[in-house]
């Protein structure tokens, strides 16, 4: 069976959208604070075309990683665990054989 072919129980799905949303809270949050520090230190017009071209960057990279569709979402947490905005335990109430291919994804 492909890994976009599993199906996700309505407890997984649950599991899956509170895991999903603390991941997406969490870099949201790091990413607010981040742009509150490089703010304080904008002082001249090339620091805040710099935060700008940052910023867009960063829309870019959570608009196209934070994709909540069944078919993607094994590869979706591999990755959130991966960069550190989700750890496995939170991930808890997923069926072991999509646990088992997070933990692999993470591997690679």
């Amino acid at each position: 069976m492909q890994v976009s072919d599993v199906e996700w129980s309505q407890a997984e799905k649950k599991v899956a959208q509170e895991a999903f949303k603390i991941a997406y809270d969490r870099e949201i949050n790091a990413l607010v604070k981040k742009v509150r520090e490089e703010a304080t230190v904008i002082a001249e017009l090339n620091d805040l075309w710099r935060l700008h071209d940052f910023l867009s960057a960063k829309r870019h990279d959570i608009e196209g990683k934070y994709d909540y569709r069944y078919s993607v979402l094994i590869f979706v947490f591999a990755k959130l665990v991966k960069e550190g905005w989700l750890y496995l335990h939170e991930l808890e109430g997923l069926e072991t054989d999509k646990l088992t291919k997070i933990k692999a994804l993470t591997r690679m």
